[in-house]
């Protein structure tokens, strides 16, 4: 009798190419409607209904009705987390015109992971907050220290009530595109929400990609002491 929990079905979900890309294109964390999943799928709204089904009906997506339309979202953080580490494992898609080259750069350099942030600037962020010694890291958590108190509560940040939620707090995240950790959990995705408040990054329209804005480059240079984001 088998009792271990079945990774199969779920991996069969994810392991079909168009509900993958349908997964990919929710990773940004936002609800898209049932169209526009079929846009970034390159199937008909017909066909893109029976996968959003499949996805629902497996837990890995939730719909909301909204007036006509319906609305999809990963049903969790760890749907998110499971798809970038297939992502690390998996082999490089090939570029073939410039536009998927410049899409491909775009995410690489900065892109959200769920609700928090990714790519070469999720990185450096991370980094830096080591560097400046706001956090320590152990293999499977990180901690933050007394400075990091300080600087969160200068954010907005209220540890307090991030460490009462049911999500890990402030776990990393290996970035599949830069093979080194992001800063994940329920703290990623404050400081994520504290960078679009502050208008330091944009989301980029039909992607999960984000721009690092002017004032962004310059507030991580002042505060995290980043300079190599160009």
């Amino acid at each position: 009798m088998h009792t271990d929990p079945d990774v199969a079905s779920v991996a069969l979900l994810i392991g079909d190419p168009t509900r993958a890309a349908m997964l990919a294109a929710l990773l940004g964390g936002q609800a898209l409607p049932a169209g526009e999943l079929a846009a970034c799928a390159q199937i008909s709204p017909q066909t893109a209904s029976t996968h959003l089904a499949k996805l629902v009906g497996g837990g890995l997506l939730t719909m909301t009705t909204t007036g006509r339309h319906r609305y999809y979202r990963l049903k969790s953080p760890e749907v998110g987390a499971a798809w970038e580490a297939l992502a690390r494992i998996a082999p490089r898609a090939r570029v073939r015109s410039l536009r998927a080259s410049e899409e491909a750069r775009a995410l690489r350099f900065a892109r959200t992971c769920y609700d928090h942030l990714a790519g070469v600037v999720g990185v450096a962020i991370t980094q830096a907050m080591l560097n400046k010694q706001l956090l320590t890291a152990d293999a499977q958590t990180y901690h933050v220290t007394e400075a990091g108190t300080l600087w969160c509560a200068g954010w907005g940040i209220d540890l307090g009530q991030l460490r009462q939620s049911r999500r890990h707090f402030a776990t990393p995240c290996l970035d599949w595109s830069e093979r080194h950790p992001h800063l994940a959990g329920a703290l990623g995705a404050a400081v994520a929400q504290k960078l679009f408040e502050r208008g330091w990054i944009v989301r980029v329209s039909s992607s999960r990609a984000v721009c690092l804005t002017a004032p962004g480059r310059e507030g991580l240079r002042r505060e995290l002491n980043i300079n190599s984001l160009q």
